[in-house]
């Protein structure tokens, strides 16, 4: 509560005793009434900017981690067919960040994992809701992308992602389900007075663009028959390149939270960059992002504390971003050296950064969900037919393609979907931070675009966040062609990115 105002208070006092106040039986009522009243207006005046400023609420920051690695003989997803593991380089983790500010809680849980199916999206927060009281809008699911952790989808015979929001999990998709829930729970549990801060470095020499003009058509060709404009991963330092189709995103944006006296809680990043790799075959690793997470905590002498600090990658809009420049030849390195390289470099620019942080005691947090009805990406008649015919050939016919076969299946098991899907949409509101989350493998064109119409002073978008819908290219990425935007790949219609800015720009202008 504020101090009354002290020359008002002395100024009645002396009125209220002096001999004319004594004799004028008015007056003396109406200094009374001010002396009254002062301390009930003070009051009010003083919640009326608490509400603004949140002087009289308590900001807290909570986080926690847990393992989420599968057993072995699990099918490793990531390439074009799962094999079942026989080794662990690394564990596989859900790293949870949990903020409240005195009425509203976030959560952010980001999990080693290749993304986040919805119905292992949706049965988690029903869990959490249940343990903890929290609403499905307040909590964000997302998987880091790594091409080398257990298969968290559901396939059908044909070996396609099936979009089965409310299906019955697994084994291993319940045990996820499980941890991400517990992890909630224990850094809510962890939760504790804490400061804020935002911060963004810059590692522009470890993105670049995947998909890139080639003269050459036999590079261009597409599964069903047609020549595509742009082919994604061409062959390096080859005659045949021209130019890359989009730009990158070479921004790493971060929230860090404090405790009051300055021990580091969590850190929470966000590069758009696609996996790393360099892991064996069958083997299970977190990729950089789980490297990311050892080295910042070194960088900020956080080891060993208890509650244990927790640093966090999580995967920005990188649908068409790699590490690779295949403008230059390739260079000879170790299983698991690049991705040490990159997470060093990363973790390193975020550590350079988060020297110049400014902290705040509190701001204000909000949150948006929509499940927006989408069209699924149209299969036309001519596209099944054709996909027919080529399960139907002798194997030792000639192939225009040699993943025509894989597509077929996709094409097949994407046409016995639902037309319309049900995909979730949300946006967070940490103060004058901005942050969207989009169910798919997001192109880096369409991250650039919500940052460039945020409301907020800073922004960043989690892909791979509360489902799993394939890619998301732009209008003009589709004219292009190319495996990004191959139905099956991209399962969500051509239309699909405008649609979903439009409806985060509406959810960062509600929360504004």
């Amino acid at each position: 509560m504020t101090e009354s105002n002290p020359y008002i208070v002395t100024t009645l006092f002396r009125e209220l005793h002096s001999t004319d106040s004594y004799r004028c039986g008015v007056k003396s009522t109406i200094c009374f009434i001010w002396l009254f009243l002062l301390p009930v207006l003070s009051l009010s005046d003083s919640t009326s900017r608490a509400a603004e400023t949140g002087d009289d609420q308590v900001f807290k920051a909570g986080a926690a981690m847990m393992d989420i690695t599968p057993p072995l003989g699990t099918p490793v997803v990531g390439g074009w067919q799962p094999t079942p593991a026989i080794h662990v380089n690394d564990p596989l983790y859900v790293r949870v960040l949990a903020l409240d500010d005195g009425e509203t809680t976030l959560i952010f849980a980001v999990c080693d994992l290749l993304g986040i199916p919805q119905e292992i999206g949706k049965k988690t927060k029903k869990l959490i809701e249940e343990q903890v009281g929290l609403p499905p809008s307040h909590v964000v699911i997302t998987g880091t992308h790594t091409h080398s952790a257990g298969t968290p989808f559901s396939y059908n015979g044909g070996g396609s992602r099936l979009y089965r929001p409310d299906g019955e999990l697994n084994s291993y998709q319940m045990f996820i389900a499980r941890r991400i829930a517990d992890a909630v729970q224990v850094a809510i549990n962890n939760l504790e007075p804490a400061q804020i801060g935002k911060g963004s470095g810059y590692e522009p020499t470890q993105v670049f663009n995947r998909r890139w003009f080639v003269d050459s058509e036999e590079l261009r060709r597409n599964p069903f028959g047609g020549v595509d404009r742009v082919r994604m991963n061409p062959p390096r330092e080859s005659p045949e390149l021209m130019e890359p189709a989009g730009p990158t995103d070479p921004e790493i944006s971060f929230i860090s939270v404090q405790s009051k006296e300055g021990r580091p809680i969590a850190l929470l990043a966000n590069y758009s960059l696609h996996y790393v790799g360099g892991v064996p075959a069958a083997t299970i690793s977190a990729d950089y992002f789980g490297v990311f997470s050892d080295r910042i905590q070194e960088l900020l002498d956080a080891d060993r504390q208890d509650p244990p600090f927790v640093g966090i990658l999580s995967n920005g809009t990188s649908g068409d971003i790699n590490n690779i420049n295949f403008s230059i030849s390739g260079e000879s390195r170790g299983h698991y050296e690049k991705m040490r390289k990159v997470a060093d470099l990363v973790a390193t620019e975020v550590h350079r950064a988060y020297q110049h942080i400014e902290y705040k005691d509190w701001v204000k947090l909000d949150a948006r969900y929509e499940e927006v009805a989408l069209r699924r990406r149209e299969t036309s008649e001519e596209m099944i037919a054709f996909a027919r015919e080529i399960l139907d050939r002798s194997e030792n016919e000639p192939q225009w393609h040699n993943r025509e076969t894989t597509y077929a299946h996709r094409v097949l098991g994407l046409s016995e979907t639902p037309e319309t899907w049900e995909i979730p949409l949300q946006a967070f509101r940490i103060g004058d931070l901005g942050v969207a989350a989009i169910p798919a493998e997001v192109f880096v064109e369409i991250g650039l675009e919500i940052k460039e119409r945020s409301p907020y002073s800073k922004s960043f978008t989690l892909s791979l966040a509360n489902g799993y819908e394939g890619y998301l290219p732009t209008v003009e990425q589709h004219e292009f062609g190319g495996y990004e935007t191959w139905t099956a790949t991209n399962r969500l219609e051509i239309e699909a990115a405008s649609k979903i800015i439009d409806t985060l720009m509406r959810f960062f202008q509600d929360m504004n």
